[in-house]
């Protein structure tokens, strides 16, 4: 169809609001000097609509463009709305009560100058001049780039309505027709606001406010037809009525033509006349009988005109357009609501009586039939709808046509709670069976429907056409809500066209090639036949049919059975015979198919041309920003998807009913198979693809919490993809959304306005936009980048992106079956889904199916690409890494474990992707604590620098969870030293009362029977505790330590039974130093020039004994514990004689063969000390007198002392002489009589080598 896109031939109504909150309205109330004794009501009127263009909307890089106000009109109230198609107003809605007036019907006017946007109002009692900002003077740039921006009705609070500048009541002046529905207002060139009203003498008032920054006076002029004399009335001075014109001279519609510093008024009165009149010189230039262009009867002369309605258009190269709808009451049954006029085309708007809208247009510069083009509306919904048994009523929805003052699942919360709170209020019985409670429940939800019903037909009720001339933008008002007319496609024309228009339809529109162009008419002649006869059920079953995953030709078949069993009109035959008239229906079904279908090898570019200035940039940017744009752009989409889903099944059964036939008159020669193999199999793709898109375009997406958002950004930037463009937080919005509209708004709309700016031929060079040729492009490149099969899978990747987890589930599950594009990416995004759902092993088996498809899809290459651009492994390993990365970070080490096992496979001889692997595997059995099989892993990694980091990592976890025992009893293989060595860095690393790692060592040594080693540690470890851990539970450790180390030496035979005592170096001389390291983190050698010494049983024993007798000293003396945990024996005699403890000091003596000269000299001193002192310091000698196991003590002061130091003293050999031990006494002291010297005696003395 080569001239497809040449002619838009009709249009389609798009609801711009259907599930739109109610606009939240600011109201005002506009008090009124002088209306208070008004009769209100006295006149009432219907409701109006109108609407207001900026000028400069149609420019691209305008600060107005797509931007427009409309309005409506009822009783008392004005309710104001600007609206944008780029950005989200802020502030866009406001709603003025006039008190004790009514609105006339169209008496709302908007200009705008180069400052200010004025709003013109007139009630039945008053005018109004509203002053707002003009967009252009409300923001600091020129380029509006944020994506919500004030409207100019922000600020509007701050009006002061009562200005006498501004508004002024209509004076009562004779003549003022009553009841006026007509009216009109304009600006001058110099600012005055003038009103024009009719008269009832068949002249017009024209009220003047003087310029709204000059004072002035205001005026009231009436317009004559009678005479060319002005009459001017100053203040509100009242004029007599003339009687020289009939009341039929009376206009019933004004309208205005500004020219210079004159205003043309054009008259369409009740007499059919139009009459123009000058206002600079206030007389009537022309009379024209408006009959005389119509064919008329008589009757119609003779009657005064009632619904006569007057258009204007102006073109600077054609001049000025009059359009003139004379209304014949009796002529037909539909009722004109509206019409607009451009310079090129008429539109216009009717109702009829069964409460259906009607929109017609007309070219009428090369429509030469003049035959009008039809618009197809949006029906009302069904009356009746069918519920079937297995469905709930309560939970039957009809599509996604809502209203919505609540949330979606507020509303539906609500309304359930409503309609069963109705139902058992009127239930008079407790028991009755489930028939009769399906019933009940079906009548009562049926009354609810039914009253949706009414409000819906009365919000879709019509009130008027706003066009815009600059973008050919038409949009249709009605009482609740706003809808946009866009072109349909030459197929989908066809295909919806009224049977009389088809009738006249040009061919050539369709093919340059007569014979193509008539086979395909008749083609779509058959489709329309097989439509019209396709009943509810038969439409259900196709349906179903997709959503069930089932064979879309076997469901046409099953149809095609039914219409010939049911048909009784012979629409079959009549179906047979216009395929007769198709000389090649091969060629007509194959170009109708490559016409609806959206497959390209190309994908669309990604952002902005970087060529393109920066300001540009980000001015388009904004283009079709809004939400209202997005609804418009996707319920576009949904109606081509859901009439090309209608034209598929008819056309796959008609194909059905083609190999029925199976005549070679109706196919050609070898066609059959042709037919059968070739179109059936493109015909149902195509048909699932538009029900894939019809179902996207109406399942709403999911509202997130923030929390999972963040969560799942998480996610994705481990995947590194969260710099992808269809990877954006989801953005707050105010109503449901689809999922094709929030892949417009997130993610489409930006890489479609790139492209379509990007092209040779991009409007871009004309700065000007074309509302019917932009929504087109827009529509088809949204279609493009949904279309199943198409590269790419920016649809998915959005969805991910946007937490849309079940419906992305659903979406895949309908195109796996049927579509082979993008197989990986869908198996991966399904797995992400099932991650998010807690479904592991589903997404792990999904995950390990998409792996086949990497190198083969772009998302999948752009998943494993690295951020540097290196490629350190093979693609498939790139993958497999991150999703191990994912699975990590969701915390689910078994799936990590099994997925990183599966990819050991992958890695054949790449040892380096065998480490990470292996030590992948190795982290999270550790991890789950599978220490077995941890360890298991580590002696598999190939790379000796991780497998030794991953074994110092075993050791410290699992003597942080105290599993010592495994720790112990792994046979380590070939990592003996390895282990060994980590745990001495540990234990000479680290706090020696906190950690254990000495007696780890100890048990790792006990273990494997290296008693020496176990020897060595345990005296290591004593060693430190002396030195470091000066405390009585570190010196209790101590002679554990060395205890230890005997027990491990007498293990041994005694020529073995030693080791080598530790080097000062290894132990660190300061506390807590840290150790130095290699660059392998081990413990730096000790120097090889200290002299090694070799310690046996004996000396351990000697150890022990010192070790013994410290905690002894410690015991008595708790003070003393910080200096004896590493003093010498030499040392520890004096301290211990200081602590008084004598017969530790001897044995320590004996032990280590030491003199006892400092025993005796400090047990003299004791002795002198005691004689000379007091009752306290005698008290205190019982203290140390206890500590040295004295066989007796006397307790009476006389008897106390015993003279038993001369015995013990004589049994001490000495090669000095008898002599010697009167050495160690003071001369003046008598030996013999000295009572308190007794204690001395009482010591065991043995032989002692003076």
């Amino acid at each position: 169809m080569a001239a497809a896109g040449a002619v838009e031939r009709s249009f389609v109504e798009v609801v711009g609001a259907e599930r739109e909150r109610p606009r939240h309205f600011r109201e005002f109330t506009v008090c009124g000097i002088g209306t208070a004794n008004a009769a209100a009501g006295a006149v009432k009127y219907g409701e109006s609509a109108g609407g207001f263009y900026y000028v400069e909307s149609g420019k691209l890089f305008s600060v107005t463009r797509n931007r427009f106000i409309h309005w409506k009109t009822s009783g008392d109230t004005l309710e104001l709305v600007e609206e944008s198609l780029d950005i989200n107003l802020l502030n866009n809605a406001v709603r003025l009560k006039f008190q004790n007036c009514v609105l006339l019907p169209g008496g709302v006017h908007v200009s705008e100058t180069q400052n200010h946007v004025i709003i013109l109002i007139l009630t039945s009692q008053t005018v109004h001049r509203l002053l707002l900002p003009h967009p252009s003077r409300m923001y600091r740039s020129e380029l509006a780039i944020e994506s919500q921006m004030q409207s100019i009705f922000t600020d509007i609070g701050k009006v002061d309505f009562r200005d006498p500048c501004n508004y002024q009541p209509i004076p009562s002046v004779p003549g003022l027709s009553p009841g006026s529905a007509t009216s009109a207002a304009w600006l001058s060139n110099d600012g005055e606001a003038l009103f024009a009203l009719p008269s009832a003498s068949g002249g017009i008032f024209v009220l003047k406010l003087p310029p709204y920054d000059i004072p002035g006076v205001v005026s009231v002029v009436e317009l004559k037809q009678s005479s060319v004399m002005q009459r001017l009335l100053i203040g509100w001075m009242p004029t007599a009525i003339r009687g020289d014109q009939g009341p039929s001279d009376r206009p019933l519609s004004l309208a205005v033509h500004c020219v210079e510093h004159n205003a043309f008024i054009f008259a369409l009165c009740q007499d059919h006349k139009l009459r123009m009149w000058s206002y600079k010189d206030q007389m009537c230039l022309m009379v024209a009988d408006m009959l005389e262009f119509v064919p008329v009867n008589k009757d119609l002369r003779l009657t005064a005109g009632t619904g006569h309605k007057l258009r204007l258009a102006y073109s600077p190269s054609m001049g000025l357009y009059l359009g003139v709808y004379l209304h014949a009451p009796k002529r037909g049954q539909e009722t004109l609501i509206d019409f607009a006029l451009t310079s090129t085309d008429i539109w216009a708007l009717w109702h009829d009586a069964e409460n259906q809208t009607a929109v017609k247009y007309i070219n009428f510069e090369h429509n030469v039939a003049g035959q009008w083009s039809p618009v197809f509306m949006q029906p009302l919904p069904e009356e009746e709808i069918v519920i079937r048994d297995d469905q709930d009523p309560r939970i039957f929805c009809r599509g996604t046509e809502r209203n919505l003052d609540l949330s979606w699942m507020e509303l539906k919360k609500e309304v359930t709670l409503a309609v069963e709170s109705e139902l058992q209020g009127s239930v008079t019985e407790y028991e009755f069976s489930q028939e009769e409670f399906r019933s009940l429940q079906q009548e009562f939800w049926c009354k609810f429907y039914a009253c949706c019903l009414q409000y819906q037909e009365a919000l879709s009720h019509p009130l008027a056409l706003h066009l815009n001339p600059h973008t050919s933008m038409v949009c249709l008002l009605k009482k609740g809500y706003l809808s946009f007319l866009v072109p349909s496609s030459l197929v989908d024309h066809l295909y919806l066209l009224p049977d009389e228009n088809l009738l006249t339809e040009d061919e050539t529109t369709i093919s340059d090639d007569v014979d193509v162009a008539r086979d395909v008419m008749c083609l779509i002649k058959c489709l329309r036949l097989i439509g019209e006869s396709v009943t509810m059920d038969m439409s259900v079953m196709m349906e179903m049919s997709c959503y069930n995953l089932q064979s879309p030709e076997k469901a046409a078949e099953q149809i095609l059975e039914d219409l010939i069993t049911i048909d009784v009109d012979n629409v079959m035959e009549d179906i047979c015979s216009k395929l007769q008239e198709i000389r090649n229906p091969i060629h007509a079904i194959g170009l109708l198919i490559r016409e609806m279908d959206y497959e390209t090898e190309v994908e669309m570019e990604k952002g902005f041309n970087p060529a393109q200035p920066l300001n540009i940039r980000m001015n388009l940017s904004q283009l079709y920003g809004s939400s209202t744009s997005g609804h418009i752009v996707c319920r576009s989409v949904c109606k081509i998807a859901s009439t090309r889903f209608l034209i598929c099944r008819d056309l796959l059964i008609l194909q059905q009913l083609l190999m029925r036939l199976g005549d070679a008159v109706i196919l050609g020669a070898g066609q059959l198979f042709q037919a059968q193999q070739d179109l059936l199999h493109r015909t149902a793709p195509l048909l699932l693809s538009y029900y894939l898109i019809k179902w996207g375009s109406q399942c709403l997406a999911t509202d997130v919490p923030v929390d999972t958002l963040e969560s799942n950004l998480q996610h994705l930037s481990v995947l590194e993809l969260t710099d992808s463009g269809a990877l954006t937080a989801n953005k707050f919005v105010s109503s449901p959304q689809t999922i094709v509209e929030l892949f417009f708004q997130e993610v489409a709309r930006k890489h479609i306005i790139s492209h379509l700016f990007s092209q040779p031929k991009a409007p871009l060079s004309q700065t000007g936009l074309n509302w019917p040729e932009m929504i087109t492009a827009v529509t088809n490149y949204l279609l493009q980048l949904l279309w199943p099969s198409n590269p790419g899978c920016l649809f998915l990747e959005c969805l991910m992106g946007n937490c849309q987890y079940v419906q992305l589930q659903d979406y895949i599950q309908l195109l796996h079956p049927w579509c082979q594009v993008n197989v990986g990416s869908c198996r991966f995004m399904l797995g992400r889904c099932y991650l998010v759902t807690g479904e592991g092993q589903k997404a792990l088996e999904c995950f390990c199916q998409a792996a086949s498809e990497v190198g083969k899809e772009e998302f999948l290459d752009r998943l494993i690409r690295s951020e540097d651009g290196e490629i350190v492994s093979t693609p498939r390993l790139q993958y497999y890494d991150k999703v191990l990365r994912l699975l990590d970070v969701v915390g689910l080490p078994e799936l990590v474990i099994q997925l990183a096992t599966s990819a050991i496979t992958e890695a054949g001889d790449d040892w380096k992707s065998q480490a990470t692997l292996r030590t992948c595997i190795f982290k999270h059995h550790l991890d789950l604590g599978h220490n077995s099989q941890a360890y298991e892993a580590l002696t598999q990694i190939p790379d000796s620098s991780r497998q030794l980091d991953c074994l110092r990592q075993l050791v410290v976890v699992l003597c942080e969870r105290s599993q010592l025992q495994d720790l112990v009893e792994f046979p380590y293989v070939n990592l003996h030293n390895e282990v060994v060595g980590i745990i001495e860095s540990r234990a000479r690393a680290v706090d020696l009362m906190t950690h254990n790692y000495y007696e780890l060592l100890y048990a790792f040594h006990i273990y494997r029977h290296n008693y020496r080693k176990a020897g060595t540690v345990m005296f290591e470890y004593g060693m430190r505790l002396g030195r470091e851990v000066r405390t009585i539970r570190g010196l209790e450790k101590q002679g554990n330590c060395y205890l230890a180390a005997i027990n491990c030496l007498r293990l041994i035979r005694p020529e073995y039974a030693w080791i080598v005592q530790p080097a000062s170096g290894a132990v660190y001389d300061r506390p807590g130093a840290s150790p130095k390291r290699n660059h392998d983190g081990e413990c730096t050698a000790a120097p090889t020039n200290r002299q090694i010494e070799i310690l046996e049983l004996e000396d351990l024993e000697k150890e022990c004994s010192l070790a013994r007798i410290r905690l002894t000293l410690a015991q008595h003396d708790p003070s003393a514990a910080a200096v004896a945990g590493s003093s010498s024996a030499e040392e520890m005699v004096t301290l211990l004689v200081q602590a008084g403890l004598f017969d530790t000091a001897i044995s320590l003596c004996q032990t280590f063969k030491l003199p006892l000269t400092p025993v005796f000299e400090g047990l003299a001193f004791k002795c002198i000390k005691l004689q000379f002192g007091g009752e306290a310091v005698q008290a205190e000698a019982w203290a140390w007198l206890a500590a040295n196991q004295l066989s007796s003590v006397i307790t009476t002061k006389e008897s106390r002392y015993r003279p038993r130091l001369q015995p013990a003293l004589q049994g001490v050999p000495s090669t000095s002489g008898p002599s010697a031990p009167n050495k160690w006494l003071p001369e003046c002291i008598p030996l013999s009589s000295d009572p308190s010297l007794t204690t001395l005696s009482t010591l065991p003395f043995p032989e002692l080598h003076l």
